[in-house]
């Protein structure tokens, strides 16, 4: 019998949302993540002889872009409704020490590691550090706060801090993917001006255009939802969940025509609208419906990854790139992540959980698609695809395996402290 290549796409799209529903409550007190099961099924699917569509992000980098934006930005917006902790400078100290000195410090070592042992240009060097810094909002699920609850101070530091961090890191790791891309048009010098207009233009005009267009836009669809004096508009009343996609596209959409970072818009815009009314049951559908939309896009990424990986992704690797996402993970994140940390909120094994879970994934995927979308940068690109979803593969399965039994632990700690 002959199989052809549509039957088999749509039997493993059925399939994989399938997984994707039963998945998380099957696998909730295992140390297996449901990211390890996506990869693993992608790499042992490719392995067979069906007949798959060829996946190759260097030839597809359009769909490629498209796709790890797409599903980003619902993570973002997810994240942002999950957190119910008030905003402000103490509250969410954690945050600003993780944004403020453990991205700088990852990808200034990661940079370094990369110039020093692959003997790549700094500018090669760097977005692959920029793009690998983020900690990542969707294979952070494990990790991440639960749902909207009423309650405003029941999130431990650990999850609050990594969903706060991945909520905003993505948006401002890039302003140093943008730099990489300066860097690399002025042939790797560090002369000619183009340091002065990134500072300017690409960190102080466009975070600042993110964050004012995320509070404004948050606010007038909170007011909309929950407050419109005409009752057909008053949308938190019919609970329909997919309006968050709908805050979601405007946000990132708006934001990204007025050159600002989208990424940070859908966040701030999601922490936005759940300070409106922040006990309101319709926060809990929104939720529910982008948490849906964001695991089956997890899946299809992840499953291509896998699918990537089992079709010779890696064949570029050599043992030195293999290195530096080691160090990577095992090494710059870690101790990064404790000395931004020290003498901050939480106990010392709270710190050492947020300092280790500084998971890579999809957000990665897009920094390197949106970096090869606007610049060639030629014989390098396989090399820093393999990099890239080797640290992936290794985040997947190192946080996934570890994520079930450190987070029992620490809930058990929690508990017994007075």
């Amino acid at each position: 019998m002959h199989i052809t290549t549509e039957g088999a796409v749509y039997t493993c799209l059925g399939i994989g949302a399938l997984l994707a529903a039963a998945l998380p409550r099957l696998l909730s007190r295992l140390p297996v993540s449901v990211p390890i099961v996506f990869l693993t099924a992608g790499l042992m699917l490719y392995l067979t002889p069906l007949p798959l569509p060829a996946i190759d992000p260097v030839a597809d980098r359009v769909w490629v872009y498209h796709l790890t934006e797409l599903c980003v930005t619902v993570s973002l917006m997810g994240a942002g409704l999950a957190i119910n902790r008030p905003f402000g400078a103490r509250s969410w100290a954690s945050t600003w020490r993780l944004l403020g000195l453990a991205m700088p410090l990852t990808i200034g070592a990661t940079t370094l590691a990369a110039w020093a042992l692959l003997d790549w240009p700094v500018s090669v060097a760097l977005l692959v550090a920029a793009a690998l810094a983020p900690t990542d909002p969707v294979l952070a699920a494990e990790v991440r706060v639960g749902e909207p609850s009423a309650e405003k101070e029941d999130e431990d530091e650990v999850r609050f801090a990594l969903t706060s961090e991945a909520g905003l890191n993505d948006g401002l790791a890039f302003p140093f993917v943008l730099a990489a891309l300066a860097l690399a048009t002025a042939g790797n010098s560090w002369t000619g001006g183009w340091a002065a207009h990134w500072v300017w233009s690409d960190v102080l005009v466009r975070i600042t255009v993110g964050v004012t267009a995320g509070l404004t836009i948050g606010h007038l669809m909170g007011r909309l939802l929950f407050r419109a004096r005409a009752k057909p508009l008053r949308l938190a009343e019919q609970g329909e969940g997919f309006v968050a996609l709908a805050a979601t596209f405007l946000a990132y959409g708006l934001t990204e025509a007025l050159h600002g970072y989208g990424f940070l818009a859908v966040f701030v815009t999601a922490c936005a609208l759940r300070r409106t009314e922040h006990s309101h049951g319709y926060q809990r559908v929104m939720h529910a419906f982008v948490e849906q939309i964001e695991r089956l896009l997890m899946a299809l990424l992840l499953f291509g990854v896998g699918a990537y990986v089992a079709s010779g992704g890696l064949a570029e690797l050599t043992w030195r790139g293999a290195t530096v996402s080691m160090l990577l993970l095992l090494l710059i994140r870690p101790c990064s992540g404790w000395l931004a940390q020290l003498r901050g909120p939480g106990g010392r094994n709270e710190r050492a959980a947020i300092a280790f879970f500084g998971i890579r994934g999809i957000g990665s995927i897009f920094y390197l698609a949106y970096a090869f979308k606007e610049r060639d940068f030629g014989a390098y690109e396989q090399e820093m695809w393999a990099v890239v979803a080797f640290t992936i593969l290794i985040s997947a399965v190192l946080h996934g395996v570890a994520a079930a039994p450190l987070t029992s632990s620490l809930d058990r700690y929690s508990a017994r402290a007075p």
